[in-house]
């Protein structure tokens, strides 16, 4: 009997900080892990994204090395995925420039993201990158023929392009590319800020004191988790409306531990929230120590990290390369050789 050939998937994540934090690997990277075991997977860095908030180009590399150290450290195995970096890949820009001869101005003026980051900070300001950040997406995913995409729901739209602009080529240059379908991301845990506990977890808060990051000392997190904001009472229960502080530490200890909400709640029957704390603090760091050393210790050898990674781009380039000949033929542009 033949084997089923498996689906692939392509997601790919921002160097934009040191560091990723606890609800990116419980909310989305966790998922990319168990992935690469059912799936053909591909994992990117997208540092051409990146492009668009003007970083600094020595944090950049750093960033963007420490981005893959800790995807390996928390379980990508680059010998099971694909994993690359963006700019490695130079047909990313070339079917980006393509897609974008496709899309029509409203089209891309409407998408939720481009529209609330540009409203903020004025059309003056706003980079012309930023209009076309969701074509790059596009080509980024149709490049490599994904039949899902692991996205987060704010992504929906996203993936909508990607699927409108696949099914507009395919229509007009014949059938080229796969058309993916959005893998929801609805099981992953949603973290809250420790200190905001109605907010989502994030790095662009005005406070990072509620933020866990996965390659902060352990005595740093120890210490935000100690001080997360709570509320007048003792009991430690699961209640989102009137415990949500409360509720956010649950949805943290029980991620990380495997243990149901109610499994939780009945072995704090009676404890004050010190002793929760306490104990919530302890799953973390025991669980984010091992991630931080190994990321460590790959930043240490970065000639090593690099080679894994120039490893991936080449597997990636050998699939994009295809695709892309495969589009300029379908267009009519002359091969280069």
């Amino acid at each position: 009997m033949a084997d089923v050939k498996r689906k692939r998937v392509l997601s790919g994540i921002q160097p934009t900080h040191d560091s990723f934090h606890l609800g990116n690997y419980l909310g989305a990277l966790k998922q990319w892990v168990a992935l690469q075991e059912s799936h053909d997977a591909f994992y990117c860095v997208v540092d051409l994204h990146a492009l668009t908030v003007g970083p600094d180009p020595v944090e950049l590399r750093r960033r963007t090395l420490a981005s893959a150290a800790q995807l390996i450290a928390i379980g990508i195995d680059p010998t099971k995925s694909t994993l690359f970096i963006q700019s490695h890949v130079p047909a990313h820009n070339q079917l980006a420039w393509i897609m974008e001869c496709l899309t029509g101005f409203g089209e891309a003026g409407r998408m939720t993201q481009f529209k609330d980051k540009s409203a903020k900070s004025g059309a003056d300001r706003t980079v012309v990158g930023l209009f076309t950040y969701p074509i790059l997406q596009a080509a980024d995913i149709l490049l490599y023929q994904a039949d899902q995409v692991p996205v987060g729901e704010d992504q929906r739209q996203h993936i909508e392009l990607t699927r409108d602009l696949g099914q507009r080529f395919n229509s007009k240059y014949g059938q080229t590319f796969t058309i993916p379908e959005g893998y929801i991301l609805k099981s992953g845990a949603k973290i809250n800020d420790l200190q905001d506990p109605t907010s989502k977890m994030s790095k662009s808060s005005a406070s990072q004191s509620g933020v866990i990051e996965l390659m902060d000392a352990p005595e740093v997190n120890l210490k935000k988790i100690k001080s997360a904001m709570t509320d007048t009472g003792r009991e430690v229960i699961f209640d989102e409306k009137n415990k949500a502080g409360i509720s956010n530490l649950l949805t943290i200890y029980t991620a990380i531990t495997g243990l149901t909400v109610d499994a939780a709640q009945n072995d704090f029957d009676g404890k004050g929230y010190g002793d929760f704390k306490s104990a919530v603090a302890e799953v973390v760091v025991d669980f984010l120590t091992p991630i931080r050393s190994k990321a460590q210790e790959l930043l240490q050898d970065p000639a090593h990290l690099t080679a894994i990674l120039q490893e991936g781009a080449a597997k990636a380039n050998a699939v994009a390369s295809v695709t892309l000949a495969e589009t300029y033929e379908a267009l009519g542009l002359i091969p280069r050789a």
